[in-house]
């Protein structure tokens, strides 16, 4: 289309292509100004019912202004093609300075401060952006950020005197339109999606904050938190399943900014912030503190919801004994405070059980590796674990990433379970000529080999 005139906008470079239609440089012959011109896919316009509820959210939308939104100058059709002429940002995406490792966490919170007080002014006009991601996110030269991409917006249920639905069919719609995009397009949107909006139920501003919170969680570690090798294995992560703390990857970030990134997170939207300006709160008061090298505590509040949510991993047997525990307290309490002194058979019974339960304590470590690496050998994958220095050294035959996933899961839920002492690490090796496996088996802390990774081992090992 270069070269092509739309309306009074005449099309002058191709800027990129994504799943809902390509971006085009242009100039507004008007008014003199460069814009960018986003000339929709033909299939999100087919249907004349859908086109004209298309044009009618996406003109709402351009009634939101804020210097942290790219503006919408026009919505319009032309020859039978659909177009959004916006404001021209430049600079590069969040994508690409997480790429380039151009971003520390002071200049991630202020991205996140500016993006989270775009979002708190368009959810107050009933606008919800349901495309959070890095790609839709542009930073300036001189480091404003501004948030792409809301003329495909969608008003709230109530919003602007309409009641739109965001489940069923509309929702579903939205998903066909992904999975027809190539699979980079796909799998990139996707992992940014909320639960209720992967599930193709109603969501509300609380679905923008939760996709905040994984540019957030990228920007800090320069990884998704959400992440398969298909569309199904992301959005069951993204449903289900737990991300590892940013700290894990980042040991010097701040704790608040785990706390900030997982209650963005929560899998039901009541448990998130209640809306973008409480998000932008807690990010300048973060800023703040990091900026004075101040180190705040967690709140008592904030401890206890840690403590349990952590205590919601622990098997039955670990309630069994701290029942039996409180149990055994209590009963030496009362003993001690009665006035017929103590009962020999029954203190011999209780010191019995108090070093049955030190030695349990005592154990756990060992014994929790132990189902570890239970549950890690029967990967087929997996040809030996050797643990050493607290951490668990995975020799597999092909380093998938879901066995990076599905592995590193399993260690932090292992993790959570100790009482006390270092937590615990693993580190997958992909087996190849240039792993010493002599050295491996010679040194302390072989837990498992397969039978069949002593082929290459000299024979004085596979006797």
């Amino acid at each position: 289309m270069v070269g092509e005139t739309l309306k009074h906008y005449e099309i002058e470079e191709l800027l990129g292509k994504g799943g809902m239609g390509t971006v085009y440089r242009a100039r507004d012959k008007r008014l003199g100004r460069a814009v960018a011109i986003k000339v929709l896919n033909p299939d999100m316009t087919t249907n004349s019912d859908r086109r004209r509820r298309f044009l009618q959210e996406a003109r709402a939308a351009s009634a939101v202004t804020h210097p942290s939104i790219a503006q919408i100058y026009d919505v319009d059709e032309s020859e039978g093609r659909t177009f959004i002429a916006m404001e021209l940002v430049e600079g590069q995406t969040v994508r690409q300075l997480v790429a380039t490792h151009e971003m520390d966490l002071l200049v991630s919170l202020e991205i996140a401060i500016q993006v989270a007080e775009g979002l708190a002014k368009a959810h107050q006009a009933g606008i919800v952006h349901r495309d959070i991601k890095s790609d839709n996110i542009m930073v300036t030269p001189e480091g404003h950020a501004k948030i792409l991409d809301f003329g495909l917006a969608k008003p709230l249920a109530g919003a602007f005197g309409d009641t739109v639905s965001q489940s069923g069919s509309g929702q579903l719609s939205r998903l066909d339109t992904l999975v027809k995009t190539q699979v980079g397009t796909v799998v990139g949107t996707i992992a940014y999606m909320s639960p209720e909006q992967a599930r193709g139920r109603d969501i509300d501003h609380r679905s923008d904050l939760f996709s905040l919170g994984v540019v957030l969680y990228e920007m800090a570690t320069g990884r998704l938190p959400f992440a398969g090798q298909s569309l199904i294995e992301t959005m069951h992560a993204i449903a289900y399943e737990e991300t590892r703390p940013v700290t894990a990857f980042r040991e010097n970030l701040p704790r608040e900014l785990q706390r900030i990134v997982a209650q963005c997170l929560k899998k039901q939207p009541e448990d998130r912030y209640k809306d973008a300006a409480a998000l932008v709160s807690d990010l300048k008061k973060l800023k703040r503190d990091t900026e004075s090298g101040i180190t705040r505590g967690i709140s008592l509040g904030d401890r206890v919801r840690e403590q349990i949510d952590s205590l919601k991993q622990f098997p039955p047997s670990s309630y069994a004994w701290g029942a039996i525990g409180l149990l055994l307290t209590l009963l030496l309490l009362y003993m001690v405070s009665t006035e017929k002194g103590p009962n020999m058979p029954l203190l011999l019974l209780l010191a019995a059980l108090v070093l049955m339960g030190y030695r349990r304590l005592r154990n756990r470590r060992r014994n929790l590796l132990k189902a570890f690496v239970t549950k890690a050998s029967k990967i087929a994958e997996i040809r030996m674990i050797v643990f050493r220095d607290n951490c668990a050294t995975v020799l597999v035959d092909q380093a998938r990433p879901k066995l990076y996933v599905h592995l590193n899961s399993m260690m932090d839920s292992l993790n959570r379970k100790l009482y006390f002492g270092e937590h615990m690490t693993v580190v997958i090796k992909e087996h190849s000529p240039t792993i010493n496996l002599r050295e491996l088996l010679e040194g302390p802390g072989v837990l498992y080999v397969r039978e069949d990774a002593l082929e290459n081992v000299p024979p004085s090992f596979s006797n």
